[in-house]
């Protein structure tokens, strides 16, 4: 794809999701008054332009490349008998697979600091909508993307195979990010909701709701929380870049070099006062 279309893509795709997200959030609010152009709405679009212009591609280009890893090891017999079922079937296979493998790695990113340092970026957000959903760096894009994938490459199937399931997934995950309010009674126990994402997102590190499409996970292993209200407060207690560049080179720069980087830079503005 040339550059120019990818442009027009993204475009398209901003257009798309302007018009569908922004009258649900004025009409069914999760929290009312929230405006569309509310505090740091221009970073979350940087990493809207980021994902659609580079790194959703290259994430796709290096699961595609190390997905080939695995035709060495699953049985093509086993591939074979899996490919023969109907394509519903599969695809809900796939999608159930895929919450089993995510919910646990989610878990682990939450859990283990190593892992957090790159899933805080998407957790920094002191405010959900539509576009805060794609602040997410892009070594957490390539854990999570390549996980929730996993089983559809065992299967043996490319992502373009997969093109449906894949909007879907990222339909969904914008929605359940958004700030709107549209309880689901009954079903809610079977489909993940803003009502309960939105808990995931409270400013504590281990909130719980770790579920990808569906809750149950969060119901079996104890982490399901939907208290009737909205959070009081979104966000993370670390201390953390408010800024695109510093948010992407934080988590992969030790400790040291960046406390080295911050002081230089304050001790510049000292001299420039």
């Amino acid at each position: 794809m040339s550059f120019l279309n990818l442009l027009l893509a993204t475009g398209a795709s901003l257009l798309f999701l302007v018009l569908v997200f922004i009258p649900m959030e004025k009409v069914f609010p999760a929290k009312p008054g929230q405006k569309i152009f509310r505090k740091h709405w221009v970073l979350d679009l940087c990493y809207f332009l980021g994902q659609y212009l580079v790194w959703s591609g290259l994430v796709l280009t290096l699961l595609n490349y190390f997905s080939f890893w695995l035709d060495d090891i699953i049985d093509p017999n086993f591939r074979t008998l899996i490919q023969k079922q109907p394509l519903w079937l599969q695809s809900v296979e796939v999608l159930f697979l895929s919450d089993i493998l995510i919910y646990w790695a989610h878990r682990l990113q939450h859990k283990v600091d190593f892992l957090w340092r790159f899933h805080k970026v998407h957790h920094s957000a002191e405010h959900l909508d539509w576009l805060a959903a794609h602040r997410e760096h892009p070594l957490d894009s390539i854990y999570t993307v390549g996980l929730i994938n996993l089983p559809a490459f065992i299967m043996g199937f490319q992502l373009e195979a997969l093109s449906a399931i894949v909007a879907f997934r990222g339909i969904w995950a914008i929605y359940i990010h958004s700030n709107v309010r549209l309880p689901l009674g009954p079903l809610k126990i079977l489909i993940g909701s803003p009502e309960l994402h939105h808990w995931h997102h409270d400013i504590e590190r281990d909130a719980g709701n770790y579920a990808n499409i569906s809750p149950i996970m969060d119901k079996l292993f104890g982490t399901y929380v939907c208290p009737p209200q909205e959070p009081d407060e979104f966000g993370i207690k670390e201390n953390f870049p408010k800024n695109y560049i510093g948010q992407l080179l934080k988590p992969v720069l030790p400790d040291v070099v960046w406390k080295k980087i911050v002081l230089k830079k304050n001790d510049t503005r000292s001299l420039n006062k």
